[in-house]
């Protein structure tokens, strides 16, 4: 079995593109998709996307954790994006459906913008805040975040009772000036850090303007930088973007 596979970057977050228009991925086999993800028997990323048909949008975006679970994904979204763009499916503006529903997206150059679903205001947890933005999160602001062990902390407590059977991904975040911050992630279905995270960093910035940090907010990531803004309103954050770079990689073969 050969798929035409396109490896493509988003602030450093990597995922394998296999164009699914015709329907000849099986995407019945969990272990196909882990094997594809897998960095030492396969191309290696932190998600497979198919991209397929959608009579609602521009096109549909099925993306798959490495461990073969299912999410929405930000930073996915934009790597998709600027797949779809490449192949003519998109030119400067449009749309595609995703695991929570519809997505408006803009391009302007590398960079792709993509409307995030509307979020309800997060509720205090342990020493942070859990907030779901398409994925859940725990967002906590610290010090000093460099020296944080991000995957040993990350990892004990992905999975901590309080978040439910299916765990959160976990957020470090530090204010590094007027409506900017630094963000790491631990990814759970990745089940490590990774270099950016999209819907963790909207998720820091939602918890940000709560902190007082305004509507509009730069992150920095260890693969690169973002922006998010949004409207607030009493309980709700709606009209939020995420806007970054994505880039192809290299495009290929493989036999499984």
């Amino acid at each position: 079995m050969q798929f035409k596979f396109h490896k493509y970057q988003a602030t450093g977050n990597d995922f394998v593109i296999i164009d699914n228009r015709d329907d000849h991925f099986p995407k019945d086999r969990t272990s196909l998709i882990q094997k594809l993800c897998h960095r030492k028997f396969g191309i290696g990323s932190d998600g497979l996307i198919l991209l397929e048909p959608s009579t609602l949008a521009n096109f549909t975006m099925t993306f798959y954790n490495p461990d073969g679970s299912q999410s929405f994904c930000g930073n996915g979204s934009r790597a998709v994006v600027s797949y779809a763009q490449s192949i003519g499916l998109i030119q400067i503006a449009g749309s595609f459906e995703a695991y929570d529903g519809i997505h408006e997206t803009k391009i302007a150059g590398n960079l792709i913008q993509i409307k995030m679903a509307e979020v309800h205001n997060g509720r205090p947890i342990l020493n942070g805040t859990f907030i779901d933005t398409g994925s859940p999160h725990y967002v906590e602001f610290v010090e000093n975040l460099m020296e944080i062990d991000v995957v040993q902390k990350g990892r004990k407590l992905r999975h901590a009772a309080v978040f439910g059977p299916e765990g959160s991904n976990i957020n470090y975040v530090e204010k590094i000036g007027d409506g900017k911050i630094s963000v790491r992630t631990y990814e759970r279905g990745v089940e490590n850090e990774t270099l950016s995270c999209g819907t963790g960093v909207t998720a820091s910035a939602i918890v940000a303007a709560n902190n007082g940090m305004g509507n509009a907010i730069a992150i920095h990531t260890p693969g690169g930088n973002l922006s998010v803004w949004f409207e607030q309103k009493e309980t709700d954050y709606d009209n939020i973007w995420l806007e970054g770079p994505a880039e192809l990689v290299f495009s290929g073969n493989i036999n499984l």
